[in-house]
């Protein structure tokens, strides 16, 4: 349909900015309250995918935030119309804590279950820990292994993995509260400067370093639409525009 997206194959929704944590690292910046961050429109976002996915191979599908299940019914939504498509990865981006009630946190594991959800990311390091409890999140861990949820532990690195500065020091520690579940460790992230990290995290970037995201897109070669809480993707907005036609019109 159009030469820039011929590559297409991955879609990913930020559902919410609104978040439980106030991280130093965030590349989102400070936290948005939930009643003002709003979440994208459930219908809209099924909707899309189900035409994007009628003309390209999309093999990914994922939902980030923000901390997505603050919004658990859009997150199930959008991952049980990807299943239903024979998406073959639907993915979740979590810090784990949306509530400290026993209850809630089994409800939405066994929302997230149904909806088909088959690669959890866990955010656990030093910087989610300064702000969000363990326990719940501990919790919310066994509970979706428990469910049959692939999770793996996704923490963010500060400089590399391997460096040995306080704030990878302090993430090793917390991993290792994690053992004895037995949940795996993925590569997670390295922090970027962006955000709250180019703020609060200057001096381990250098003075002169500019504002960078290691995700952004080759404009003349999109492979992921990434989509807003508010409806943007590519030059246009999912909620005064066809998404194919969006596509057919976007231009780098």
């Amino acid at each position: 349909m159009n030469e820039y997206l011929k590559n297409l194959c991955r879609l990913e929704f930020a559902v919410t900015l609104a978040c439980t944590g106030r991280c130093i690292h965030c590349q989102n910046g400070d936290p948005i309250p939930f009643s003002k961050a709003g979440r994208i429109d459930a219908s809209a976002a099924c909707a899309a995918i189900r035409k994007v996915c009628a003309v390209y191979p999309i093999t990914s599908v994922m939902t980030f935030g923000g901390e997505p299940l603050l919004c658990p019914e859009t997150v199930c939504a959008i991952h049980k119309t990807a299943a239903e498509l024979g998406v073959g990865r639907r993915q979740v981006i979590t810090n784990g804590f949306f509530s400290a009630s026993r209850d809630r946190i089994g409800e939405v594991v066994r929302a997230l279950a149904e909806s088909g959800v088959n690669d959890l990311l866990l955010s656990v390091d030093a910087f989610h820990q300064a702000v969000i409890p363990l326990g719940p999140v501990k919790l919310f861990a066994q509970s979706a292994a428990e469910a049959g949820i692939p999770i793996r532990l996704s923490p963010a690195w500060l400089v590399s993995q391997t460096d040995e500065n306080p704030y990878n020091l302090r993430t090793r520690a917390i991993l290792e509260e994690f053992l004895p579940l037995g949940i795996p460790l993925g590569s997670g992230n390295t922090v970027f400067p962006s955000g709250n990290a180019l703020k609060y995290l200057r001096a381990y970037f250098g003075e002169n370093t500019a504002e960078f995201s290691p995700y952004e897109e080759d404009p003349t070669d999109i492979r992921t639409l990434s989509f807003s809480p508010d409806g943007d993707v590519l030059n246009g907005n999912l909620y005064h525009t066809d998404i194919l036609e969006i596509i057919r019109s976007y231009r780098p």
